[in-house]
């Protein structure tokens, strides 16, 4: 169903010439069949190219939830270009810096965004499209032929990532990793034409190119949500009834509040699927839905994965047996058939089966690498000792997840956490530098550490820990504020800690680090 040399919109182009007529989107009381919505991304491919978008050229979207914005991601396929995903949601320091690091020559935005895009393009050459403007009437809706020496070792999408620098990095995700994707996990799941799945996460998130792609390539309806209803359990969840939604992604903190709504107000669900990713997974939180719903209707599926590995690394189809599970082990499953997962302790040597070590992914999934830091490519994607040619999951390479896990005796692996300050809070990659160094930059604060604390079972929450300027230090709860303001001014808001702890200094260790396992809870 996935040829291997074929590119993503080809295998869209497959799906909208079988079945033009059948539903393809549907936002709010709008929808597009697959043949209008292949003719619109075409209009605006041929106008792109005619632009010179060409293969491995960048091309950034800033648009807000809706059809339009499926539309554009489409067409840049089609042009030959790979697009870089600008949520609006994000705040503007962040947005300018993915535009300037990527340096696209290109940012298609909406009408209402257009003031928003001529800014962080100011001093730039990025040229900025109007999507409403380009008169794509003009164009023709016949498919794009494929440009010469195109193929799916292109770039598809640059999506960015939490840094611990301080900055987001850019992960090169090739056509190749998509389509492979979906093949790798064909075994596990039969998705087809009658599957109808939201798109939930925003599309500067991974999880997107799951919902996005697994709709539209086998032939599904994809709902996109509304920002207003994805920010509601109890709207999104009448979505899914209203809908008969039979195909759910869903990061575990999200699917928590979806677990209470179901128990408070069951309506009648079609779900086939509920497919976990973004987070570690507790599977004893699923007991209350299991015990209403069973284990196979839908079927609850874990799937590990990381932005540089595309999207999804392991399956575990989850049972009661899990749930009731007293241990509770967050059993993130074995690698899909294209893919390796190896458990290597400091030295790169294979850990023993009950021995934790750093999880190493390789195989088919892999990125090309991170764009413009060749020295953080070359740290994390590191060359397999352990490389043979003719294991299908195997690669030359291997990406250095910074996960620790252990393999159990059954062979599936089990997830135990970072092994650095990167965390994952309700599906957002987060490294907890990036925040210490926005605070750090603050006149206010002389230092300052932030932690992901769960001081209740299942409500992991940021908690920032600041020493204050010595002017400061009498300024209260108005200087808390102070700071929260200039988070958000620099941060995504999944970013901006919940709680604040002033501290007249932070504890450190005998060799004067950072004692971070002394920082109190807050009150």
């Amino acid at each position: 169903h996935f040829p291997q040399t074929w590119l993503i919109h080809e295998l869209f182009e497959r799906q909208a010439a079988a079945a033009p007529d059948r539903i393809a989107l549907r936002y709010e009381q709008e929808t597009l069949s697959y043949g209008e919505l292949n003719a619109r991304a075409n209009r605006l491919a041929h106008c792109l190219r005619a632009q010179g978008v060409e293969p491995d050229q960048l091309v950034g979207l800033c648009a807000e939830r809706g059809i339009g914005m499926v539309v554009a991601l489409l067409a840049v396929l089609k042009a030959g270009g790979a697009y870089v995903p600008l949520d609006p949601a994000y705040p503007d320091s962040r947005l300018a810096h993915m535009v300037r690091d990527s340096g696209v020559g290109l940012l298609l935005v909406e009408q209402s965004l257009a003031a928003k895009a001529r800014q962080l393009c100011e001093g730039l050459a990025t040229q900025v499209g109007v999507l409403e403007e380009m008169a794509l009437e003009a164009w023709p809706d016949s498919n794009p032929a494929r440009l010469a020496g195109q193929s799916p070792a292109n770039l598809a999408y640059v999506i960015y990532t939490s840094g611990s620098t301080g900055l987001p990095k850019g992960a090169l995700i090739e056509h190749a990793n998509v389509g492979r994707l979906f093949a790798a996990s064909a075994e596990h799941f039969d998705f087809n034409a009658d599957d109808v799945w939201t798109l939930f996460h925003s599309y500067g998130f991974d999880f997107s190119v799951w919902e996005i792609w697994g709709a539209l390539l086998h032939g599904g309806c994809l709902v996109v949500v509304p920002h207003s209803v994805a920010r509601s359990t109890a709207d999104f969840y009448r979505l899914l009834a209203e809908h008969q939604v039979t195909v759910l992604n869903q990061t575990p903190s999200a699917f928590a509040m979806l677990i209470a709504a179901d128990a408070a107000e069951p309506l009648p669900l079609a779900l086939r699927y509920v497919v976990f990713g973004g987070e570690a997974l507790n599977v004893a939180m699923l007991g209350p839905w299991m015990d209403r719903h069973g284990d196979a209707a839908p079927q609850l599926v874990n799937m590990y994965g990381i932005t540089e590995t595309t999207v999804h690394v392991t399956y575990r189809r989850l049972t009661l047996a899990d749930a009731r599970n007293e241990r509770n082990p967050s059993v993130i499953g074995s690698a899909l058939g294209d893919l390796s997962a190896l458990v290597l302790t400091p030295g790169l040597c294979l850990a023993p089966d009950g021995v934790v070590g750093e999880l190493h992914i390789g195989g088919a999934g892999l990125a090309r690498g991170y764009l413009n830091r060749p020295d953080l490519t070359a740290e994390r994607f590191i060359a397999n000792p352990f490389y043979d040619a003719g294991h299908p999951g195997s690669s030359a390479r291997l990406y250095k997840t910074g996960d620790l896990a252990r393999r159990l005796p059954d062979g599936s692996l089990e997830y135990l956490g970072r092994m650095d300050d990167q965390v994952k809070i309700r599906g957002f990659r987060i490294e907890l530098g990036e925040i210490e160094y926005q605070l750090a930059r603050h006149s206010q604060v002389s230092a300052a550490a932030v932690l992901a604390r769960e001081d209740v079972p299942g409500e992991k929450r940021l908690v920032a820990y600041v020493t204050l300027a010595q002017e400061e230090e009498d300024a209260g709860q108005g200087t808390v504020e102070t700071l929260k303001a200039h988070l958000r001014t620099v941060l995504p808001e999944y970013m901006v800690p919940a709680l604040f702890v002033v501290l007249d200094a932070l504890p450190v260790t005998a060799n004067g680090k950072l004692d971070r396992k002394a920082l109190p809870a807050p009150d």
